[in-house]
């Protein structure tokens, strides 16, 4: 090859190779138009040219939400504003009663709690204690697929009388996110720690869309008074309409769960239908009973 072929060829790899740097380059400013300006290269690629990764992409979009919000649809649920009047018995003129336990779930306690409900084809209330909520979901999803009913009963059982308004908030609203996000429903009612209301904790509670619960009849099964005490109370205080009190978590609730396996079967065989309370918002307080001050 001569020297003057060899100078052409040298000149049109020169040229082609222009060509194709030019041809880049426009391409590039033509992605970063579409994509946005800036130095930090806003068109969907990290510096060196890879796309973010996922997990990147998630935080830079994922705000903290507040009380109810869905992100995936931007918008917050309707909020009913619940009562604020302390419901302690049923509105019936039927037997109907109404089972609540408090202070669960339990992993130990509550399965057998519902055994013995699935077994008499009865429903029940279950207070559930945010924390012990958001150890055990499973059991909440238990509960509801049971057709059971779940309230909040706070979330770490401080007595709310006592606390802020800010605090009593906080423990209402994370034990409500716990329930709603384990069975997709936020609960419409609430009981207070100890039974103790007053007009602030009633408010942020109705705001939260829920109306207060209290109870007729106390077990006092938390005190672990002896299986025979516990189905005695019952059965001596229950009337059409009562609210009775009891726990399936806080401490060792055998007791509790022998006295359900006795007294059930009788308070069916005596006419008492258990049911659920309302979630309606409508309670008159009758008695006054269970206000904090």
């Amino acid at each position: 090859m001569t020297s003057e072929a060899r100078t052409r060829r040298k000149s049109r790899r020169v040229f082609l190779g222009g060509m194709l740097i030019a041809g880049a380059c426009v391409a590039n400013r033509a992605q970063a138009a579409a994509g946005g300006s800036g130095s930090s290269g806003a068109s969907g690629a990290d510096a060196k040219g890879a796309a973010p990764h996922p997990l990147r992409q998630q935080r830079a979009v994922t705000q903290p939400q507040s009380y109810r919000l869905r992100p995936e649809a931007g918008q917050v649920h309707p909020q009913a504003r619940g009562s604020t009047s302390v419901a302690y018995r049923l509105d019936s003129e039927e037997r109907e009663i109404a089972l609540t336990f408090d202070d669960g779930p339990d992993p130990e306690y509550t399965p057998q709690v519902l055994e013995v409900l699935r077994r008499w084809g009865v429903q029940a209330t279950f207070c559930v204690i945010g924390r012990e909520a958001a150890a055990s979901t499973w059991l909440l999803n238990a509960i509801a697929d049971g057709g059971h009913l779940i309230a909040n009963h706070s979330w770490s059982h401080p007595q709310l009388t006592r606390m802020r308004p800010t605090e009593i908030h906080e423990q209402l609203a994370r034990t409500c996110d716990v329930i709603d996000e384990a069975v997709g429903t936020a609960p419409a009612l609430a009981r207070a720690p100890f039974g103790a209301w007053n007009r602030r904790a009633l408010g942020i509670s109705a705001s939260l869309g829920m109306s207060p619960l209290g109870w007729s009849v106390d077990t006092c099964d938390w005190e672990e008074p002896g299986t025979r005490k516990i189905t005695s109370t019952v059965m001596k205080s229950v009337r059409p309409g009562s609210i009775v009190l009891l726990h399936d978590g806080g401490g060792n609730r055998s007791q509790t769960v022998a006295s359900l396996r006795d007294c059930l079967p009788r308070l069916l065989d005596s006419g008492y239908i258990p049911v659920l309370p309302p979630r309606t918002n409508v309670f008159e307080d009758r008695t006054g009973k269970g206000w904090g001050v």
